[in-house]
């Protein structure tokens, strides 16, 4: 195989944008060659944008029994990313899914045992995994740079969004239509982040209010707690209704901290380990020797392209995937532990409960004020961040 024929489900937003860059020659040795969407304003655009050497499908059983390519980009509403991808695998495509991974982790879990059982090529849009900053933190942490880790924070609320984007979608910011709120809809990419580069936790207490800065039913504020093994605690602070907001993580070991902010790291570094100068000085108050490093992270951010370029590199050549697909239920799984920590008023502890979470979320769904079947599989257009 020289080049990669790829059909693309859900050609909203996102999928529109992945379509373009392919045709556009951004992603060399892939191609386009098919779209699948309900919707037939889309797939009007599709033929007015590619012509008809692009086949289009209103159908996602044509579509997958058309044969008319060799991997799937799954862009769809959250609901539909574990069942599209399970899809896709079982008809012995590569597959390639946005985030998130999907709504709860009984779906997702269920695709990773799918996908763990092919030999096709599966990943996840997780395309912040490109960022040479955050790159370079898992580096440092993974190379004992920093030391053992103490503390993370990670205030990320510069989401702002105003009630006008909630109400373009009646599927927006509803239990039945998006299954969450800012931590489904715009947090993923930093949920895995948070994990990739710091680990799994092993409890998590969470605080979250639902509509409390917008008429919607879903959390648009979020303060969650999170503890490790080795003792390290974590905070994760989000919203979508904070202006001015503020992106900045902060990560402490025994050896210093480090700051990302403004696409800067800052590394604060003790020429000893606070924990080795605690044992050894005598001198009643004092503190280890601190260098402020301002570290240099080189690199392109190639973001959604990047990790599309991985994946047909991976499927040629065999390359390690940056996002490999099964690793997405890691974000989720916090985010459904925040979840059910505010539901239930109580400490989640890690591996999840994952009957509880979905039985609390069906709940909502039920009450939902958006009346779709999430059993079944739409094509609409996908959620943009």
């Amino acid at each position: 195989m020289e080049n990669v024929r790829i059909g693309i489900i859900g050609i909203g937003g996102m999928g529109s944008s992945h379509a373009n860059h392919i045709v556009a020659g951004k992603v060399p040795h892939a191609e386009l060659t098919a779209v699948c969407d309900t919707n037939s304003d889309r797939l009007e655009w599709a033929r007015q944008s590619f012509g008809d050497n692009v086949k289009r499908f209103d159908d996602v059983d044509a579509f997958f029994q058309s044969k008319a390519f060799d991997a799937v980009l799954i862009a769809t509403p959250h609901y539909d990313h574990p069942a599209l991808a399970i899809q896709a695998l079982e008809h012995g495509y590569h597959t390639l899914i946005e985030k998130p991974a999907g709504v709860y982790t009984k779906a997702v879990r269920e695709m990773n045992e799918v996908a763990s059982q092919s030999d096709k090529v599966f990943a996840i849009m997780y395309n912040q995994r490109t960022n040479p900053v955050y790159q370079k933190l898992k580096d440092l942490i993974d190379s004992g740079e920093l030391g053992e880790l103490k503390r993370s924070i990670w205030i990320i609320t510069n989401w702002y969004r105003p009630q006008s984007y909630y109400d373009a979608g009646g599927w927006r910011a509803t239990w039945s239509g998006e299954g969450g709120g800012v931590l489904l809809n715009q947090d993923p990419h930093q949920l895995d982040l948070w994990q990739w580069m710091c680990g799994m936790p092993k409890k998590v207490r969470a605080f979250m209010s639902f509509g409390k800065y917008h008429d919607i039913e879903v959390e648009d504020d979020v303060t969650a707690y999170v503890e490790y093994d080795n003792g390290a605690t974590g905070l994760f602070v989000t919203t979508t209704g904070e202006a001015p907001g503020t992106n900045r993580l902060e990560v402490s070991g025994d050896r210093g901290k480090v700051v990302i902010e403004d696409d800067k790291l800052t590394f604060w570094r003790l020429r000893v380990s606070e924990r080795e100068f605690n044992r050894e000085y005598k001198g009643g108050f004092g503190s280890p020797e601190c260098w402020k490093c301002e570290i240099p992270t080189p690199g392109d951010n190639s973001q959604h392209i990047g990790i599309m370029n991985n994946w047909v590199d991976a499927i040629l050549h065999g390359k390690e995937l940056i996002a490999p697909g099964i690793e997405g239920i890691k974000g989720l799984t916090i985010s459904n532990a925040m979840h059910l920590s505010a539901w239930t008023d109580s400490w989640v502890e890690l591996p999840l409960d994952e009957d509880m979470f979905y039985e609390k979320l069906k709940e909502r769904i039920d009450n939902s004020t958006y009346k779709k079947n999430v059993s079944e599989v739409t094509l609409d257009v996908s959620g943009t961040h």
